[in-house]
């Protein structure tokens, strides 16, 4: 979570704490992350934090999944913005459908890419205990288009402990929960576990509300999801109103720790200490949490198109949900500012493409395979795609080709970027090019974030007691 990284480096940089958190910070391998990742960017970080509910170790009393295999709970990609001012993070829903990419067995074996999967079965892949976070990174990369710079696993016992570290968490409930709440097998309403209204939760009570789901709201994922966007904004409001000092967070440092797991990257004291020192100024209301744009596909989740890609496209550009360019420069993980360039214009050196016309408008597939060639692109042929009610721009791309892929869309408006079977690269051009063939005025410009994202944005100055209709 990202008070939970916040916390530890803090921490980290107080001499007489700094040997005892050096030795318990566990890292993964990164053998498992993919080679075809997409470019970084000299704009904000990205985090990807997975919350494990794996039973093994001390979580065997925690009510983690009950099987041997390690389940990603909740994941969210927090993008830090270049002026480490800003914050947003982007709840991604457990049983989405996605693509997963091939992804490393324990073993050493890569899997077959996975299309059409549920999302949380990415870090089950090669069933261990400890579950795979470097096949839930390939899968974000893949699914948003961003790198990510940094991933943290953090599992129930870790949770439980910094809730208690704290002094508790502000939550606020619009009902009474009783036990058949947390469990509907349950023959009878049992007792009363959450009172309506504000209260204080840790450890296990902390636990039962961020997995809470049936008998409350819609009794959806969903639901929970915002409730856990709520909890970790009011974790983050209760460390700040406490003070920032050795007193308090050494305790939380230590509880953390102990059951945090992180990329390489991150795998020591002083790396942490070095990359969170510099988000130490992100202001709270300028924290905010968000859900990736969601439909019901029968009992799963569908992931909404082009809406996705408008709000993976402004953290690209650094840009906030308001479509706002954040102010100040870049800063490496020092927080020294760091050099600021112009956004290099397109070039197609090197790059083979083929354009299909997915519109019924005659003539597209030549007009955009002209604009490819004066970007210096070679065309290898245009055609008549085999539907022609396509109505946002696609270019796909086979094995290795992403960053081709992702430099020929910008001549497109930011048009979605995905992996295909076949070999090369693909540009289907669809109505949106139609009626507007001309590329974007500034091709590394953000298209607008969707109302739906913005309006259900939580700030973590927010009142517990606030929109309440997730339950």
């Amino acid at each position: 979570m990202f008070g939970l990284s916040f916390l530890v480096l803090l921490v980290a940089g107080v001499g007489w704490g700094y040997l005892k958190l050096t030795g318990s910070i566990d890292t993964f391998s990164a053998d498992g992350i993919s080679g075809d990742r997409p470019p970084g960017t000299a704009g904000g970080q990205n985090v990807l934090v997975i919350g494990s509910d794996t039973r093994a170790g001390d979580n065997s009393g925690l009510g983690g999944s009950t099987g041997a295999v390690g389940r990603s709970d909740t994941v969210f990609l927090l993008h830090v913005y270049a002026d480490r001012k800003h914050a947003v993070a982007v709840s991604v829903p457990r049983d989405a459908m996605v693509d997963i990419p091939a992804c490393k067995k324990p073993g050493g074996a890569w899997t077959a890419p996975r299309p059409h999967s549920q999302f949380n079965g990415a870090f089950s892949v090669g069933e261990t205990a400890e579950g795979n976070p470097a096949c839930t990174q390939n899968t974000v990369e893949h699914l948003t288009g961003l790198r990510v710079d940094h991933t943290v696993v953090i599992d129930f016992a870790g949770f439980s402990a910094l809730t208690k570290a704290v002094g508790g968490v502000p939550v606020c409930l619009p009902q009474d929960i009783h036990e058949r709440d947390l469990n509907p097998k349950r023959p009878t309403q049992g007792s009363l576990v959450f009172a309506k209204g504000p209260q204080t939760v840790s450890g296990q009570r902390a636990l039962d509300y961020v997995r809470l789901r049936h008998g409350i709201g819609d009794g959806s994922d969903i639901g929970r999801i915002k409730r856990q966007q709520a909890f970790v904004a009011s974790l983050i409001k209760k460390v700040k109103s406490r003070g920032l000092n050795p007193t308090t967070l050494l305790p939380l440092a230590d509880a953390a720790t102990d059951a945090m797991t992180v990329d390489p990257g991150l795998g020591s004291a002083d790396k942490l200490l070095s990359f969170v020192m510099s988000m130490k100024n992100i202001d709270l209301h300028n924290t905010k949490f968000v859900t990736v744009p969601w439909r019901y596909e029968g009992a799963r989740v569908a992931v909404v198109e082009p809406d996705a890609d408008a709000l993976w496209a402004a953290l690209k550009a650094d840009r906030t949900l308001d479509g706002r360019a954040t102010a100040g420069k870049a800063r490496d993980d020092r927080g020294s500012p760091e050099k600021s360039s112009p956004a290099a214009p397109v070039s197609g050196k090197g790059i083979d493409v083929a354009v299909y016309n997915g519109t019924t408008v005659n003539g597209l597939a030549a007009r955009a395979a002209e604009l490819l060639r004066t970007h210096g692109f070679t065309v290898t042929g245009t055609a008549t795609a085999n539907a022609q009610d396509q109505a946002a721009t696609v270019v796909e791309y086979g094995p290795g080709q992403r960053a081709a892929a992702e430099t020929t869309a910008r001549l497109f408006g930011g048009a979605r970027v995905t992996e295909s079977a076949g070999p090369g690269i693909q540009v289907i051009v669809g109505r949106d090019y139609a009626a507007d063939p001309s590329p974007a005025p500034a091709a590394s410009a953000a298209p607008a974030v969707p109302s739906a994202v913005t309006d259900e944005a939580r700030s973590a100055d927010d009142d517990p007691c606030s929109d309440l209709s997730y339950g």
